[in-house]
């Protein structure tokens, strides 16, 4: 039994051994990995960050007193011009109190006019004239508080801008305060977003952004920032920036999730891989570079300092040379010294800002 146990596990042991010396150099076979080399370019770096579409000006009109409409002078997401006419509300028995009140001011300026020729002849005594003078202050007062009421049944565009959807109808009883039409002014137009407080120093005033919404991935929207936060968020330790760009096909809507690139003055001979190369551990960042001796090729893994990342290239700030080349796809199951095999026959399209 002992002599047939060795013999067994002598054969198993063998099998492994002739299995683990039939690769190159000895050990596994190599693993397929796409590379790239580090580059040296020009390039305008950017601090990336999400944000949101609003308005420059942006309302929801309502009426200040209650009434129904009578008429309607707007359609559903027309185009306004400051002043115009939207809605007129029924106005007739208010019209007529007005009548009514200018009569009583009429009489009022006659009463005291009589009054006074009466004073100035010494017939009369002054105290009845200042309640005459009163009492016409009081009618002139009525009368352009029924004129402003009158005035504020005519719903008018406060700017220029553009009309939501209509919510109401000829007929419909609006009180004081209840929604009537959304406006808002679309060119030019607003993205707010935030950037980290570390940042604050690389920002100013109208400096150049850029901006691309999911309703158009082609497209790039430049722009400039118009407002810094004076003041830093507490709970995220980030500053607020609004950004204003010129919208004169409305393609920018409020309420669209934007993603932000704040552009920083070009670089010159920045080294750059794509940022997929790049293996993130909490004790530093790394990628594997290939040695080759001999014909056979292995990977060494490399702490790097990276810096900023515009389009999926990373800013390599130190930790390697231009011209070394680097795993950028199948480096997940590496370690120092593994043989591979350089196969770049798929490798992805480069993306990156080159000047």
């Amino acid at each position: 039994m002992l002599a047939l146990l060795g013999v067994l596990f002598g054969g198993i042991f063998g099998w492994k051994h002739f299995q683990g010396s039939s690769g190159p150099g000895g050990g596994r076979p190599p693993t397929i990995v796409s590379t790239q080399t580090v580059e040296l370019e020009s390039w305008r770096p950017a601090l990336p960050s999400v944000g949101t579409i609003i308005p420059t000006r942006g309302v929801t009109i309502s009426s200040e007193v209650a009434g129904i409409i009578r008429d309607i002078y707007f359609d559903s997401g027309q185009v306004v011009k400051k002043g115009e006419l939207l809605v007129h509300f029924d106005d007739e028995v208010d019209v007529a109190e007005a009548q009514a009140l200018e009569a009583d001011r009429k009489l009022a300026e006659l009463t005291r006019d009589r009054l006074q020729r009466i004073v100035n002849e010494n017939l009369g005594s002054r105290s009845d004239l200042d309640e005459a003078q009163a009492q016409v202050d009081s009618t002139r007062a009525q009368v352009a508080a029924k004129l402003a009421t009158i005035q504020k049944k005519s719903i008018r565009a406060p700017f220029d801008g553009e009309l939501g959807i209509r919510i109401i109808n000829p007929g419909k009883f609006v009180a004081p305060g209840d929604p009537i039409i959304d406006l808002v002014s679309l060119d030019p137009i607003f993205a707010e977003y935030t950037l980290p407080e570390r940042n604050l120093g690389e920002i100013g005033d109208q400096q150049e952004v850029i901006v691309t919404v999911a309703a158009w991935p082609d497209k790039q929207f430049p722009g400039k920032i118009s407002a810094i936060s004076p003041i830093i968020q507490q709970n995220s330790r980030s500053v607020r920036v609004r950004a204003l760009f010129s919208n004169p096909d409305r393609l920018l809507r409020p309420g669209m999730f934007a993603e932000v690139s704040t552009l920083l003055p070009e670089k010159d001979a920045v080294m750059t891989l794509p940022e997929r190369a790049i293996t993130y551990n909490p004790y530093g960042n790394s990628v594997f570079v290939i040695d080759e001796d001999q014909g056979m090729k292995t990977v060494r893994r490399v702490q790097v300092t990276t810096g900023t990342v515009t389009d999926g290239r990373i800013e390599i700030i130190s930790g390697l040379a231009a011209g070394d080349e680097v795993v950028t796809d199948g480096h997940n199951k590496l370690r120092n010294g593994q043989p591979v095999e350089v196969d770049n026959s798929s490798l992805p399209e480069m993306a990156g800002i080159t000047q």
